[in-house]
């Protein structure tokens, strides 16, 4: 009997039984979306931040790194807080949170105000999204969880995409004059909506533990993302200096002191902010490989491709928005659809998805190659199609392996924030990371085939991450998850 086997026999089983749960589903799923959505919108902003705001290259950088920064190194502890205080009561408060930190990005009078209401805003939504995992593994019994599951998975592709469709129609529009400023403002309403529901329909009687907190595993987690995330973002606008690289090397050692120290408060019978006996089991140790992973591909991938589309082809934000259109479809419909090929092959369905993503990818470097200067958007799509497919094949089957692995409910919130945290840490870092490829590779260079040169480049060390994943997925158990 494994670990989390042993510990499943304490889980609280009561809240399976919540009447509501399927109509607050839509509701909680509102944090995913719109934790997705604002990652992604900035991409196609960003020339309109440079003329509006006059954002240099490290203002825009921070503009996207502090919101990931902030929300990355924050979900660990937004998971912990919800299993002290109740996770209603922290999906409200986040919620609401995150609402007032957009309507304050849009207000920003300059690059830098951005930068710290960015910041801001990746807190809040640190507070609120480990809830909606936590919420799904408590309120929905085993039987039910890969449906609910499938549902957060098409959430994250559809708002991933949705930042840049529905950004680029934001932008198109210009609503009321507002500009750029639009795509903040657009939370303000719906985020005080789905607080308002979730007051009203989340379950209000939860068990929750005496509250303790553990500032010294809070600071060094945070600390060892910080060492990282900030010279990856800040490396290549300030050309590389020694303090970036001391930054990333003093990253692990600050880590493994940290892990070791929140071992030895379990020991002591605390209550430490990071459960490192979850990190050991292998599905756990697996589920955060794959969904990182699959994060830190999915986020270069895209940006790259909308500098392709929009530098490379002159196309409208709104027109490069459409494009990704396809993907998100085919992202979505298969995150309905891998629920029903789990029940016959169960977690293979992952090493399926990863497949089809290695067969999209190969093909987009094979049409960048073919075609070279003379490609189009269209020859893009197929590709694009199977990546989305066997994403949403992929991700939520992975973090559903996971939940239903026999996590406590005491300490769902915890596992919750680990996921997430693996999932955004993978989004800043592959973003940056394979952003900063793709710059290197076009140099100063602007003509479209050194663009498509650059996208092809960065296709290939795509394939080599997902690779990486499909490794990890066939680590897996082959038992589907119930």
């Amino acid at each position: 009997m494994t670990t989390l086997e042993t510990r499943s026999t304490t889980a609280v089983l009561a809240p399976a039984a919540y009447p509501n749960r399927w109509r607050v589903l839509p509701v909680i799923l509102t944090a995913m979306f719109m934790a997705m959505f604002d990652w992604f919108v900035i991409n196609v902003a960003a020339s309109s931040l440079q003329h509006d705001l006059g954002a240099g290259e490290a203002a825009l950088e921070l503009v996207v790194g502090g919101y990931g920064f902030a929300y990355a190194s924050g979900l660990i502890t937004g998971g912990r807080l919800g299993d002290l205080y109740g996770h209603r009561r922290m999906f409200v408060i986040g919620m609401t949170a995150f609402a007032a930190a957009s309507l304050l990005c849009g207000l920003a009078w300059s690059a830098w105000a951005l930068v710290g209401f960015r910041v801001l805003q990746g807190i809040t939504a640190a507070a609120m999204v480990p809830q909606m995992l936590a919420l799904i593994n408590t309120m929905f019994p085993p039987a039910e969880r890969p449906k609910a599951m499938a549902a957060f998975g098409a959430t994250i592709g559809i708002g991933a995409v949705s930042g840049q469709v529905l950004g680029g129609v934001l932008l198109d529009l210009d609503l009321f004059g507002w500009g750029w400023r639009t795509i903040f403002f657009i939370n303000l309403p719906i985020g005080l909506i789905a607080a308002l529901l979730a007051a009203r329909w989340l379950p209000r009687h939860e068990q929750t533990h005496r509250p303790r907190l553990d500032p010294i595993g809070v600071l060094g987690i945070s600390a060892a993302l910080a060492l990282v995330l900030i010279p990856v973002t800040m490396g290549r606008p300030e050309g590389w200096p020694v303090w970036t690289w001391a930054s990333m090397a003093a990253a692990l050692p600050v880590l493994l002191l940290t892990l070791s120290y929140e071992s030895a408060l379990a020991r002591r019978g605390g209550q430490p902010v990071l459960d490192t006996g979850l990190i050991r089991e292998r599905v756990f140790a697996a589920g955060m490989l794959i969904s990182g992973g699959y994060l830190a591909f999915f986020a270069g991938f895209m940006l790259c491709l909308t500098l392709l589309l929009q530098n490379g082809l002159g196309m409208s934000p709104l027109a490069a928005g459409l494009t990704f259109a396809p993907l998100g479809i085919a992202f979505a419909t298969s995150s309905l659809f891998a629920r029903k090929v789990a029940e016959r092959i169960g977690n293979r369905v992952m090493v399926l998805g990863t497949g089809i993503s290695l067969t999209g990818l190969a093909i987009t470097v094979g049409v960048l190659a073919w075609y070279g200067s003379s490609i189009t958007a269209l020859t893009l799509i197929p590709g694009m199609i199977l990546v989305g497919t066997g994403n949403g094949m992929t991700i939520p089957s992975a973090i559903g392996a996971v939940l239903s692995s026999g996590i406590p409910a005491h300490q769902s919130g915890m596992a919750a924030g680990v996921l997430t945290t693996a999932q955004q840490f993978g989004n800043a870092i592959g973003a940056t990371v394979l952003g900063t490829i793709f710059f290197s590779a076009l140099g100063g260079a602007h003509g479209l085939g050194d663009f498509v040169h650059a996208m092809e480049i960065v296709a290939l060390v795509a394939f080599g991450i997902v690779t990486v994943v499909l490794g990890a997925a066939l680590t897996l158990p082959r038992a589907t998850a119930r």
